[in-house]
Parts: C-alpha cells; structure tokens; sequence
C-alpha cells in the first residue's frame, strides 16, 4: 500500500531540492527524517515536513505501522512562477522570475 502527501507552492528553486530528495528515495522513514533534520538546506525543511506530513497520514487513515515504512518517492517538481520586475534606466525594467516548487513524497509498507 502507498500512501503519499503533497506541499505545494514552496518558495523554493525545485533544482536545489532534488539532490536531497535523490539521497532519501529507497530509505526506511527513520533514515530519512534523520539526513532531512540533519542537512543545512532550505530544502531539508520542506521535505522534513512532507515526510511527517505523509507518516501521519499513514497513520491516521491506512493505520499502518509507521516504523516499517519506507520513502518509495521523494520529488520536488517545478511549479508556476511568480513574474516581477526589477527597475531600470529610463523607466524601463527586467523581467524576474520567482521559482517555486511542489514536494511529493511517497511511502509504501514494502519495496
């Protein structure tokens, strides 16, 4: 059984997440929390949540034991940008682009 949980809207580059998301993927939960807790990115915090998110939901509403699951899925997808501008010479200005980016993780009871 899978169980899954989503933090959408991150304000947060999904090129900088996917590093740690790669390195929990495969992890029992307790392995991953403790590089997610551990590790000093941005990144790390959002996808600790994500995590704590997907196990209480895998309590909650599967009851399923929360010590013998594993991170099957960890992704940090791209989502829609926020658009502003930096002002310049003679009233002009230059586009920027705000990044942000959805956390998926998935667990599962058996790999």
């Amino acid at each position: 059984m899978e169980i899954s949980a989503i933090t959408r809207n991150v304000r947060l580059s999904a090129q900088k997440g996917r590093p740690l998301a790669r390195e929990v993927q495969g992890l029992p939960v307790a392995a991953a929390l403790k590089i997610a807790e551990f590790s000093p990115l941005k990144a790390a915090v959002h996808l600790s949540k994500t995590l704590k998110s997907a196990m209480a939901n895998a309590r909650q509403n599967a009851g399923m034991d929360v010590d013998a699951l594993k991170v099957k899925q960890a992704v940090f997808d791209e989502a829609a940008r926020l658009r502003r501008h930096w002002p310049r010479a003679r009233g002009s200005a230059s586009p920027i682009s705000r990044r942000l980016c959805h956390v998926k993780v998935v667990l599962t009871d058996g790999l």
